[in-house]
């Protein structure tokens, strides 16, 4: 209560009530705390929660994620373990470094708890990624990096330019992330699409065996990341693409194109365009994931993210299949204590 009632109307009052602006001085702060500091040290103590879950091959020390888009350039990848998280996913990051799209494109619902976002994959580029990785060191729990097509890229080359960030960041990511879902790349949900994800998939599985053989070891995961907008029908199909082609995992799901679910009060912000994330899509994450637990027969591990804003939320989520799940509306909107809370509240 505390960070809602007096930090984060401080920090939008100071900001110019400007999200992005919010984000990115915030951002700029935790950067700074460096890798190990008594700040740090202090922040893991308070924040901190041992709750060990295995998957992907790999150990998580707790199950609750920093999902992508909140540090697309791994600038303070030290401080989320610190503020609580047990894995953190960078990016979503392309080929190209690129500035996204006009702003503003970042708004906030809070009647709706809620953010309507139309980035558009702002980020330095692979490459940048992959030299600050290798400056600064990787966290020291499981990194994922989810990568996206380059907005200049014409879709009949996206497969090239997965296969660039691949290739730049594959010694330093734990998972990689897919993401043939984000709605505010022009034609990127195309890629969902079972000839296109198939061709992808195969294209990204062999380069990922080729740059694993290379370095004497298995590859690393590999997860696509889907849109909560697919009906049933073209659900079953990506999942029968991502079972064919050895897919790792599935993320359930990123931000809709829904405005079912706001407040009467958030209207005109909600007439924005972009991809909707919180409590209005805590319900359909969830019937993604169980659909998705049910068609596999358990049998593929998902990350499930969407609208949780509470250790229920999470509990819900991982009942219905999930292996692990991830914040980032409810982090912004709420605070270090909301990972604290779920955490645990997991952990009883």
């Amino acid at each position: 209560m505390f960070f809602d009632k007096i930090v984060r109307p401080a920090l939008y009052r100071v900001n110019g009530n400007d999200p992005e602006l919010v984000h990115e001085r915030t951002l700029r702060i935790l950067s700074r705390l460096g890798t190990v500091s008594p700040a740090l040290r202090a922040l893991r103590a308070h924040y901190g929660t041992a709750n060990p879950v295995d998957v992907l091959g790999l150990r998580f020390p707790n199950p609750v994620g920093l999902a992508a888009g909140m540090d697309k350039n791994g600038r303070a990848l030290h401080a989320w373990p610190a503020l609580g998280f047990g894995f953190v996913e960078v990016g979503t990051v392309t080929a190209l470094a690129q500035p996204g799209n006009p702003k503003p494109r970042l708004f906030t619902l809070a009647s709706s708890d809620a953010v309507i976002n139309r980035m558009g994959f702002n980020n330095a580029g692979a490459e940048a990624l992959a030299a600050s990785l290798a400056a600064r060191g990787k966290p020291d729990v499981p990194l994922g990096v989810s990568i996206g097509k380059s907005k200049v890229t014409a879709l009949e080359d996206a497969v090239a330019d997965y296969q660039t960030s691949l290739r730049s960041l594959y010694p330093y990511a734990d998972y990689f992330a897919i993401n043939v879902s984000s709605p505010n790349t022009p034609g990127l949900r195309e890629l969902q699409d079972k000839s296109a994800l198939a061709e992808l998939l195969a294209e990204l599985g062999a380069t990922s065996a080729a740059l694993a053989a290379e370095a004497g070891r298995t590859p690393t995961p590999l997860l696509v990341k889907v849109a909560p907008d697919l009906s049933d029908e073209a659900l079953t199909e990506l999942l029968d693409v991502c079972t064919a082609h050895g897919v790792a995992g599935l993320i359930a799901t990123n931000t809709t194109l829904s405005r079912d679910g706001i407040a009467s009060t958030d209207a005109p912000v909600g007439a924005q365009a972009g991809g909707l994330s919180g409590r209005p899509l805590t319900a359909r994450a969830l019937d993604v994931v169980r659909y998705v637990h049910r068609h596999t027969d358990g049998k593929l591990p998902i990350i499930g993210v969407g609208g949780l804003l509470g250790a229920d939320d999470a509990r819900r989520m991982l009942d219905a299949g999930a292996s692990l799940v991830q914040l980032y509306t409810g982090f912004a909107l709420h605070g270090p204590g909301l990972v604290r809370r779920i955490n645990r509240g997991l952990a009883r």
